[in-house]
C-alpha cells in the first residue's frame, strides 16, 4: 500500500496511451470549472469502500460493518493476501472464512482480490526479504488458487487478479507488463472454465498505471496492446494524486486525465471502469510520501474527490479506506480509515454522512445554472436529486462569491460541519458565499 503521487500531465498521459496527440493549453489560475454528470449516480451501486474485515476482532468489524450501514453503502473490496489466506497449498486461514460469514449476514457485496505471491508459489530468490512481493513461480500456481478461492467463497462478487502489479513493490524485482499480461490471461481463462459468470478484473493499476522503471509508461497500453478489451473484464485503476483536483494547485490533472483515459478505454470496447483505490490519509507524521493535512484535510479532500468522480465515467470507486489499520502497515497507510481502530467514526466519516444525507440516495444530471458572477478557481457539479429540487456541489480555493441569475431562495448545506444556512436573493442574483472545502447548495 505505497502511495506516492507521480508528477505527471494528464494530458501527456493520454498521448502514451492511445497514441493521440493532444494539446490543451492551461493558465496558471484555472478556468472555471462547471461540471454536467454524463449520467445519473445511485450512492449504494457507486460508491464503495476497501476494509480488512480478517485483520481484527469479530466486535469491531461487526461494528465496522454496522457504520457502513449508516452510511447506506453496500460494496466492500476486501485485501485478500494470498501468503496470509493459504500459507500452505489448500490450507486456509480461518479467520477470514469467519468474517466472509458474517459479510454474508449483512448482505454486503464482496469484491476480492488476490494478490502477493503464497510461500508454495513465489519466484523470490530464498534469500530475499519480500517473498510475497514476487509474482508466482508458475502462473497455473496462482490461477488454480483463485479458482478455489472463488468456490470456497461464492458469496463474492467479483474478483481481481493481483493488485498494483505496474509498481516493483508488488511485482519484483521490477514491473513486467508482458508477465503480468500472461498471468491475467491465464487467470481469466482457468476461472470462466468453472465460473463463466463471475465477475473478474484487472488488478487496480497504481496511478492511472504508470510504471517508473520504464520512463511513466503505461501499463494499460501494453494491455490494451494484447487484446485487453476482449477479455470482457471490468478495468481498474487507482487515480491517487496530491491533492483531489490534481498533483499541483491550481490545475486539473486529475479531471483531465480520468476524462482522458476513460474515453480512451471506453473507445477500446472497455465496459466496465473502476476507481478501486482512492482517498488521503490523516496522519501525523513523520511524513511518508502524502503531504500531512490531519483528520480535518482528510474529510475536505474526500468529499471534493467524491464530488468529482461522481460527474466522470467511472462504474463504481471504492474509497480507501474504511477502518484505520494496526502496525502492520506503515505510519501513513495506518490513518486512510473513515474509522478508527475501534470503529469509532473519524471526521471524514461524519463528513461523508451528511454529505449523502443532503444528496439523498440518487442523483440525475442537471444543466449546470447561469452564473452572473464565479471565480476563475469555481468548481461546481449540477444535479437534480431524487425529490426534484436542484443540487449544485460548489467550491473554490480563492473562496470568493457566485452570483447565480433565476435562483430567488436555497439551502446552503456544509457537510464538513454539519451545518445549514437559508438564502435569499438580494435582486436579481442569489448570491453564495464559496468555501475552499466543498458546499451543498439546494433549490426549487
Amino acid at each position: 500500500m505505497r502511495r506516492k503521487p507521480i508528477v505527471l500531465s494528464g494530458l501527456l498521459i493520454i498521448g502514451i496511451l492511445f497514441g493521440v496527440a493532444i494539446l490543451v493549453s492551461r493558465n496558471a489560475e484555472a478556468d472555471v470549472t462547471s461540471l454536467k454528470p454524463s449520467r445519473g449516480v445511485v450512492w449504494k451501486d457507486f460508491l464503495g469502500v476497501n476494509a480488512q474485515f480478517h485483520f481484527f476482532p469479530e466486535a469491531t468489524y461487526r461494528k465496522q460493518m454496522e457504520r457502513l450501514r449508516e452510511l447506506d453503502l453496500q460494496w466492500v473490496r476486501i485485501a485478500m493476501h494470498w501468503a496470509i489466506l493459504e500459507p500452505q497449498q489448500g490450507r486456509y486461514y480461518p479467520p477470514f472464512d469467519a468474517a466472509t460469514k458474517v459479510m454474508a449476514e449483512e448482505k454486503l457485496k464482496a469484491v476480492g482480490f488476490l494478490a502477493g505471491s503464497a510461500p508454495f508459489a513465489t519466484s523470490a530468490p530464498r534469500s530475499s526479504p519480500y517473498q510475497d512481493s514476487f509474482p508466482p513461480k508458475d502462473n497455473r500456481l496462482y490461477s488454480e488458487s483463485l479458482t478455489r478461492f472463488i468456490e470456497r467463497y461464492p458469496e463474492f462478487e467479483a474478483w481481481q487478479i493481483w493488485n498494483e502489479p505496474n509498481l516493483p513493490s508488488f511485482w519484483r524485482p521490477k514491473e513486467d507488463p508482458d508477465a503480468y499480461a500472461a498471468l491475467l490471461h491465464d487467470a481469466v481463462m482457468t476461472v470462466r472454465q468453472r465460473f463463466p459468470e463471475k465477475t473478474l478484473g484487472t488488478a487496480g493499476m497504481a496511478y492511472f498505471s504508470q510504471m517508473p522503471s520504464r520512463g511513466m509508461e503505461l501499463m494499460l497500453k501494453s494491455l490494451l496492446a494484447k487484446g485487453l478489451a476482449s477479455e470482457n473484464l471490468v478495468v481498474a485503476y487507482h487515480p491517487y494524486t496530491e491533492y483531489p483536483e490534481g498533483n499541483t494547485v491550481g490545475k486539473n490533472e486529475f479531471l483531465d486525465t480520468a476524462r482522458f483515459i476513460n474515453g480512451g478505454l471506453r473507445s477500446e470496447g472497455v465496459k466496465e471502469i473502476w476507481a478501486t483505490e482512492w482517498g488521503w490519509s490523516s496522519y501525523s507524521g513523520p511524513k511518508e510520501m502524502q503531504a500531512i493535512i490531519g483528520i480535518s484535510g482528510q474529510a475536505d479532500f474526500t468529499l471534493r474527490r467524491l464530488a468529482l468522480m461522481s460527474a466522470l465515467d467511472y462504474d463504481r470507486v471504492f474509497l480507501f479506506n474504511l477502518s484505520d489499520l494496526d502496525s502492520r502497515a506503515s505510519v501513513r497507510d495506518q490513518s486512510y480509515g473513515l474509522l478508527d481502530l475501534d470503529g469509532q467514526p473519524k471526521p471524514v466519516f461524519h463528513a461523508l454522512k451528511n454529505f449523502l444525507k443532503v444528496t439523498g440516495p440518487r442523483l440525475e444530471p442537471a444543466e449546470p445554472p447561469a452564473f452572473a458572477k464565479a471565480p476563475k478557481d469555481l468548481y461546481s457539479v449540477a444535479w437534480t436529486r431524487g425529490d426534484g429540487k436542484k443540487l449544485l456541489m460548489v467550491w473554490s480555493a480563492t473562496a470568493g462569491k457566485l452570483q447565480l441569475d433565476g435562483v430567488r431562495q436555497a439551502v446552503l448545506h456544509d457537510p464538513l460541519r454539519g451545518t445549514e444556512q437559508a438564502l435569499k436573493a438580494d435582486g436579481g442574483s442569489l448570491v453564495v458565499g464559496l468555501k475552499p472545502s466543498l458546499q451543498l447548495l439546494v433549490w426549487d
